[in-house]
């Protein structure tokens, strides 16, 4: 079974780039903290948040103190795989204080999240935005966390998957290359925020993975293939804008192509133990690839915490 994801991360090379390469291996071994922002398939529960949607706060209750912040802890084995998330499988930080982790995370992803709610409506009055959480660390994180060197900080970014499901029955949009590009102004501004406020060794991005292979799509042709075609315009317009704004940062442009990971992973399931990759089951059934209709189980952010982490450790 690591034979065949080790294989995987190899072939992967191309499409979870850096363009900046210094003391290869160095990089991610010194990494202290990892600030991450996104969707249901990043967020970590945490005591001081909204009950299985985030870290801490919501829209309703933005703000916090230095306290609440400093003294929250993540909730182990709550997020949307059951179980414990990609990024706590990446840094090792499953539960407790971050500041006990080799590699502290602070996570302020928001479970429904999309990136701005000036495009998309919220999911929930309570739901807070990508824009909003970036707004929302900035204001009350940044100021409290200890400072980490550049080189010791990693920001992930995992978002897009909201948006693209959101749009598969809209009418209104008529130029679809626009919004994407809207989207994407928006999300780089939120990334441009971060990067001047922490100057971060590197930006990891993950791009969409094919909902058009998660249950809820299956059956229905008109949903799979309204799902390709706004996964595939989204993505591209995240890799040319990542590409793009690598030329106006001193920090790396990382990006993990976790729609051609998810891919693999289905189409050889059966090597990676999984028996049901069609339907979900929300139970300790680990044969089982979803959990629901659109949220993979705990193994598949194992294996994908393993891909990433092979990608990093070479740079």
């Amino acid at each position: 079974m690591r034979a065949v994801l080790a294989s995987l991360v190899c072939t992967l090379g191309a499409t979870a780039t850096a363009t900046r390469t210094r003391h290869p291996g160095r990089y991610w071994e010194g990494v202290k903290t990892v600030y991450a922002f996104g969707d249901s398939y990043t967020f970590v529960q945490g005591a001081r948040g909204h009950a299985n949607y985030s870290f801490i706060g919501d829209e309703l209750n933005f703000s916090f103190t230095k306290s609440e912040l400093l003294t929250n802890t993540i909730i182990p084995k709550n997020t949307s795989s059951g179980g414990s998330g990609w990024l706590e499988f990446l840094t090792g930080c499953y539960e407790g204080s971050p500041f006990l982790c080799k590699k502290q995370l602070w996570d302020f992803a928001f479970a429904g999240a999309d990136i701005d709610a000036n495009l998309l409506p919220l999911h929930h009055d309570y739901t807070i935005s990508l824009v909003r959480q970036v707004e929302q660390f900035l204001t009350y994180a940044v100021p409290v966390l200890p400072k980490q060197r550049s080189e010791k900080t990693l920001i992930a970014w995992w978002i897009g998957i909201n948006d693209t499901n959101d749009v598969i029955n809209n009418k209104t949009i008529t130029d679809w290359p626009a919004f994407w590009e809207a989207e994407m102004d928006s999300l780089f501004g939120a990334v441009a925020k971060v990067d001047a406020a922490i100057r971060p060794g590197a930006h990891l991005f993950l791009n969409v993975p094919p909902g058009d292979r998660a249950p809820g799509s299956l059956g229905n042709p008109t949903s799979i293939e309204l799902h390709k075609a706004r996964t595939n315009e989204y993505n591209a317009a995240l890799a040319s804008r990542a590409a793009a704004f690598q030329q106006g940062t001193r920090s790396r442009i990382l990006q993990f192509d976790a729609h051609e990971w998810f891919g693999w992973a289905l189409d050889n399931a059966e090597s990676l133990g999984f028996k049901n990759v069609t339907g979900f089951c929300q139970c300790d059934d680990f044969s089982y690839f979803w959990l629901n209709s659109g949220h993979p189980t705990e193994p598949v952010h194992r294996y994908l915490a393993e891909a990433i982490d092979k990608q990093l450790s070479e740079l």
